[in-house]
């Protein structure tokens, strides 16, 4: 680094990424690569901002761009820099008063906020990914690592109920009940608490069914959408259930929502 570099002091009370970035585009825009960019991250007291003020003043040419978001911390940068004759850019001071002057009320002033969004995003689509890869007993080791394992016959409601939970960032798995396909070890071997039966009338379940036939251009008269066969898949699945010992919501008149909120609720109360 030459006498002539440019010296960049990034500070943040977070990760410190859209400083960085700021300062990286705009230095792109004077065509020069003789700049160098420190990032501080988390750095949000005044003991360990302090030195970095001094150190850019040493340099001969500095600039600092700071993202804190508090105000004790804003102030200091701002008064140490006036006295260091430092150029300082504060890249949240004018979007916050503006908003504030639009809002009608003051910011949160919390740091790391945008940071706690993305990970509860990221969070989610690890959950979709999860439900997805663990539908309808694709894999039954899924049951095994499932925060929620439901359990039911075809057509109550495990794969919306899955993406539904899955969006409230609970890892869901759902196993089908056929009375010709023996129950995964792993339902057995898991938490009880975790397990979750889901049943339904079987009128209400005959007229699911058969639209469904009729949506694959499948005949209505289909053994799947026949009341006999119905009957003996959920008297299969109460046997099942009562040998787990799981809890059981009947869904044949609650909206996702709600038979979601009810195993939410259950799963609150149980952990």
């Amino acid at each position: 680094m030459t006498d002539n570099t440019l010296v960049i002091y990034v500070i943040s009370d977070s990760v410190g990424e859209t400083g960085e970035l700021i300062a990286k585009a705009s230095v792109r825009q004077f065509e020069t690569n003789n700049y160098e960019v420190k990032r501080y991250p988390y750095h949000n007291s005044i003991e360990q901002i302090e030195p970095i003020l001094y150190e850019a003043a040493k340099e001969q040419k500095s600039l600092i761009i700071y993202t804190n978001v508090v105000q004790e911390t804003r102030d200091f940068i701002n008064e140490k820099a006036e006295e260091l004759n430092l150029k300082v850019v504060d890249v949240m001071g004018e979007p916050l008063n503006k908003l504030e002057d639009v809002l009608g009320y003051k910011p949160l002033r919390e740091p790391g906020l945008i940071r706690r969004l993305d990970e509860n995003y990221f969070k989610k689509v690890e959950a979709v990914e999860f439900a997805v890869k663990y539908d309808d007993g694709k894999d039954p080791r899924g049951a095994k690592k499932a925060d929620i394992c439901l359990v039911g016959i075809s057509r109550t409601s495990k794969t919306p109920l899955s993406m539904y939970l899955a969006n409230k960032h609970y890892k869901v798995a759902n196993i089908p009940l056929v009375p010709e396909v023996p129950v995964p070890k792993e339902v057995y071997d898991k938490d009880i608490r975790r397990v979750i039966g889901l049943t339904c009338n079987p009128e209400k379940l005959i007229s699911i069914r058969t639209e469904r036939l009729k949506a694959l251009g499948l005949s209505s008269s289909a053994k799947y959408a026949n009341i006999e066969r119905v009957k003996e898949e959920l008297d299969y699945s109460k046997k099942i259930m009562e040998e787990l010992g799981c809890v059981v919501f009947d869904v044949t008149n609650s909206a996702i929502e709600e038979t979601a909120e009810l195993i939410i609720e259950h799963m609150k109360k149980v952990f």
